[in-house]
């Protein structure tokens, strides 16, 4: 089925099952950037089913295909298109979550499969199996699958769901809830003192600390404690909160004392005493930098744990806020201050403590998780859990508060205790249980460590991960890991119960083991179907990531072979060496693992899954990186190992209310290469024809994504696929004088031997993007075409083109954060120890302006300061508001406005930027900073003589401020003139308001400049 796929209705249902739990594999243990299973099922069929209209279809299969379908459709039309239709329809509708688990529909899926392949079942192998959704997929439509991975904790989890659970089937729930039913009684029995009930008896279910740090004011010193807000529960109809009064009781004894009340309104609850990493001094409002913020909690081991005297006295460290509890004849949340009772209980503790600590396992391993930061380096985008060693955190037992690693300690000891005791005589339910044990107590570490926060809108704790980095945090939420609540043992347990009795309907096994992909352990041509989800050039570290849980995981199954790293066994760590992810902060062979290290391990991967693939086999290759570099890394190593792009097709697979993909261009959708091996006799290909054949291709496949509701950045990597199909099927291609065409080079150079294949790609994406929503002429404005419109009216068109959400998602509407469940979130916010900056709208990274801009004759410097910014590698759109000065001048737009209104005729010679000296002119006020120097180089004289001329996109932003100031006099007399002027005006105009996001201020005073047009 490579000729067509049903993109809109499986991106619909990948889309709603990321925010659906109950059941759902990924809720079986947090693995980042996980594949939703709508698409890899949909996407499995679409390799597996050939195209009834494919004249070497066989006859055998459409009449079993028909019968087959009938269960589910009803009767199928006599025809091949027929055929097709319904294949799709049922493609689309097995992606549904809803009927994932239907037997009828499972069946007739399975007996599709068997019908294509009737003497043996297909084999799907995938090499970077992560967190399994693709061989469970496989499994559930009767295939057979190997999923491998480098990575120890990501084989535990395919061990756990592709083998354990289906091979144990449904007896396994009620022994593991039995199984978690009496680990948590033990534990419990030894950890209730240090969870102590309050007289009436309500029972706490979090602590709610802040880490402190002392005013460095000479006249001050008093503790700060660290508090982003002091919010307790913010509900609609429930509210509670924290205030404070200051004390004075000697100058190293000044503080705050703080009250639990019901506000009134939201303007009653103090402001934290931490914004953007500076830290506000409460009594003095003396404000310390990040810097020494750092200083001081490097001196406390980061910060989470509490100083006492000899005495069992609180001197510093982190401060108790507030405890939420529970009562039984009452409903919700309840709050109170901390007591005495509360600091002697980590105390006593913190004593506790003590006797795990230097204690040994029978593998030699301490029993606390000492193992050092000192292996996990930061990764080139900050990610991973490098971030709270400058915290002065150093070893993994540093993440959590004493009581909280005691509970953890005391729930592993006892799971080995369990598992020793019952199961000494039966090492394969050792395996079983003990091992979804494990995985439960690794879930709970996510929500029991001092990375954890307090939800005040849900009144719940929010997992540590709950995007791809462990950030510090200022104030943290202990859970009591034995008590009811989310993220305790009880929900956790529960989380994999229900997980369980979804994935035993499946009733499959697979093969899984631990094995890089460039070195895959299966033979040659061994496989019908070679799917994978690589990593993303750098976007998410795993290796690093998964340290956090390996610690345990190996601690309560010290004999589980896939917990071993074979591959660096010096390493008290998850191999980090191997790992096909570009992460300068490791070395391999003296070398840094720079894009270089990424390409060719890229290469390697795929060439062993060329090798694997069957002749007739096929290939498929999921990325949703969002950066060319990255792009072209991926592409590089694909068409070096030997495969054919057939095929292209984008899935919304992301949720448009993630962090990073407001109002940027961030992918909505992960694309799906289909590829097939190339031939050994494949021919050489003649670069005129490729060149001649690549803008139509591209075109036919925009209108085709664009019907399916694919806009934007994820419709310019989706072209990308098609495009490889010309350019892959070849051994190579040339040019008249035999020269060689690669794929990538130098964007710049003019020669296309220099050049490279992938810049004409992105020429002719922009192209084609332009031409649509200006018009032919604007797509080879920058070849001299006459009358087009300026260069900034044409960036401005492509940049809102490049920022347009799939689907119509999040269309630059302003969001609220909504809260991320296990870690589901596919991209990283800004670590909390950073200053945080207001998010910028309208942004581009940098290098995909730079693609499309280049060859279309715009040149960014020129612009820069007047209607981009350019700072760090991205791109950002001025918003409208931002340009008054520069358009209107010191005076701004009521003095315009007033000039106007007296003397329309000014409108016509209206030259926005002010008349300026030679002196001032060469300072180009108009830019905004007044610097010559940009990013990309020198902008010339003439550019800076010309660039004071008022452009069509220029008259068109002023008529929108003088449409927010309620200058419509003014407004008229400019409309008037731009009437007369020519359609230029109302063209751009038009076409700015069919890319402005929907729910911007820039679209609702295009559309009202519109209206106010004389006609």
């Amino acid at each position: 089925m490579e000729v067509d796929f049903p993109i809109a209705v499986v991106s619909k249902h990948a889309v709603r099952e990321k925010s659906i739990r109950n059941g759902n594999p990924s809720t079986l243990h947090l693995w980042w950037a996980r594949r939703p299973l709508a698409a890899c099922r949909a996407i499995l069929l679409g390799l597996l089913l050939p195209d009834p209209l494919d004249p070497l279809c066989p006859p055998e299969f459409k009449v079993m295909a028909r019968e087959l379908l009938r269960k589910v459709q009803g009767q199928v039309g006599p025809r091949d298109e027929d055929l097709r239709s319904a294949f799709l329809k049922f493609i689309g509708d097995f992606a549904n979550w809803d009927l994932s688990a239907d037997q009828t529909f499972v069946e007739v899926s399975r007996g599709l499969v068997k019908a294509v392949h009737p003497g043996e079942t297909p084999l799907v192998v995938d090499p970077f199996a992560g967190g399994g959704s693709i061989p469970l997929e496989a499994l559930r439509l009767g295939c057979e699958a190997f999923a491998s991975d480098l990575n120890p904790v990501a084989c535990l989890i395919l061990k756990v769901m592709l083998e354990i659970i289906p091979r144990r089937g449904p007896a396994l729930i009620e022994e593991l809830r039995r199984a978690g039913e009496e680990v948590k009684a033990a534990a419990d029995k030894e950890l209730a003192g240090f969870y102590p009930a309050d007289p009436d008896g309500a029972k706490p279910v979090a602590y709610l600390w802040a880490r402190t740090v002392r005013c460095e004011s000479p006249n001050c010193g008093a503790e700060i404690p660290l508090v982003r807000s002091f919010w307790l529960c913010n509900k609609r109809d429930r509210k509670w909160a924290l205030r404070y009064t200051v004390h004075d009781s000697g100058s190293r004894l000044r503080g705050i004392k703080f009250e639990v009340f019901k506000p009134v309104s939201d303007h009653e609850v103090p402001a934290g005493t931490i914004r953007q990493a500076r830290a506000s001094c409460p009594y003095c409002s003396t404000v310390l930098p990040l810097e020494r913020i750092r200083a001081q909690l490097r001196g406390q081991n980061g910060g989470a744990e509490v100083i006492f005297d000899e005495r069992g006295n609180r001197i510093g460290g982190a401060r108790l806020l507030a405890v939420a509890l529970v009562k039984a004849d009452r409903f919700g949340r309840h709050y109170r201050l901390a007591s005495a009772t509360d600091y002697k209980a980590v105390y006593e503790s913190k004593q506790t403590l003590a006797k795990f600590v230097g204690s040994k396992l029978p593998n030699g391993l301490n029993e606390v998780p000492d193992e050092s930061f000192h292996d996990i380096r930061p990764s080139p985008n900050a990610r991973g859990l490098s971030a709270v060693t400058r915290y002065g955190i150093s070893r993994f037992s540093q993440l959590y508060f004493v009581r909280q690693l005691l509970s953890l300690l005391t729930i592993c000891e006892t799971i080995r205790r369990r598992s020793r005791a019952d199961y000494s005589n039966n090492e394969n339910e050792v395996n079983g249980v003990e091992t979804l044990l494990a995985l439960t107590l690794s879930r709970v570490a996510d929500y029991c460590s001092a990375q954890s926060r307090w939800d005040s809108t849900q009144e719940r704790n929010v997992n540590s991960f709950g995007r791809q980095a462990l950030p510090m945090v200022w104030d943290f939420a202990e859970l009591v890991p034995l008590q009811d609540s989310v993220g305790s043992w009880n929900s956790m347990l529960g989380g994999i119960l229900r997980v369980i009795a979804r994935v035993t309907q499946i009733n499959a096994v697979a093969g899984v083991q631990c094995a890089d992909a460039s070195e895959h352990p299966l033979p040659d041509e061994c496989t019908n179907i070679w799917f994978t989800d690589p990593p993303y050039y750098d976007s998410v570290p795993y290796a690093d990531l998964s340290d956090f849980f390996y610690v345990w995981l190996k601690r309560i199954l010290p004999k589980e072979p896939l917990l071993q790293n074979r591959f660096e066994p010096e390493s008290p760590l998850t191999p980090k060496l191997r790992e096909c992810v570009w992460n300068r902060a490791y070395k391999v062979d003296g070398k840094e693992k720079d894009p270089k290290f990424f390409e060719n391990s890229m290469a390697s991967a795929f060439a062993e899954g060329r090798r694997l693939v069957r002749s007739d086999g096929v290939g498929c290759v999921v990325f949703a990186h969002k950066t060319t570099e990255g792009w072209e890394a991926l592409l590089s190593g694909l068409i070096q190992a030997g495969w054919v792009v057939a095929a292209s097709w984008p899935i919304a697979t992301e949720q448009p209310q993630r962090l990073i993909a407001r109002d940027s261009a961030a992918l909505a959708t992960s694309v799906h290469l289909i590829c097939r091996p190339r031939g050994e006799d494949a021919p050489v290909g003649d670069w005129s024809i490729v060149l001649r054949d690549l803008p139509r291709r591209v075109a036919d496949w925009m209108e085709r994504l664009q019907s399916e509701g694919i806009r934007g950045a994820d419709l310019v990597f989706a072209c990308i696929g098609p495009a490889l199909e010309i350019y892959s099927r070849y051994s190579k291609v040339v040019d008249a004088v035999e020269r060689e065409i690669p794929l990538g080079g130098n964007p710049e150079a003019t020669e296309p031997y220099k050049r490279g294949y992938l810049a004409y790609v992105w020429e002719v994406v922009g192209r084609a993007a332009l031409e649509q929503v200006l018009g032919k002429a604007e797509s080879t404005a920058g070849n001299g075409a006459a009358g087009a419109l300026e260069e900034d009216a044409r960036l401005t068109a492509l940049f809102l083109w490049t920022l347009q959400s799939s689907n119509a998602a999040n269309n630059g509407s302003e969001v609220e954060d909504e809260t991320v469940h296990d870690g589901e979130e596919e991209d990283a916010e800004e670590d909390e120890m950073a200053p945080r900056k207001k998010a910028k709208r309208f942004s581009l990274a940098y290098d995909v302006v730079r693609r499309f801009a280049q060859p279309l004759g715009i040149h960014l410097p020129e612009w820069e300061g007047r209607i981009i910014e350019i700072e760090k590698g991205v791109v950002r759109l001025l918003p409208v508001a931002e340009r008054t000065k520069q358009l209107f001048g010191e005076d701004g737009a009521e003095a315009v406005a007033d000039r106007l209104e007296r003397s329309p005729t000014e409108a016509a010679q209206l030259a926005l930027f002010p008349k300026q000296t030679e002196t001032e002119t060469g300072q180009v006020k108009g830019r905004g900073r007044g610097r010559r120097q940009t990013q990309s180089g020198q902008v010339s004289d003439d550019a800076l003589r010309t660039r004071h001329e008022a452009t069509t996109l220029d008259r068109i932003h002023a008529a929108m401020l003088l449409q927010a100031g309620g200058r419509a006099n003014a407004l008229r007399a400019l409309l008037s003139v731009e009437r007369e002027r020519g359609p230029a005006f109302l063209r751009l105009a038009n076409a700015l308001s069919a890319l402005y996001p929907r729910e911007s201020t820039e679209k609702r005073l295009i559309d009202a400049v519109i209206l106010a047009v004389p006609r």
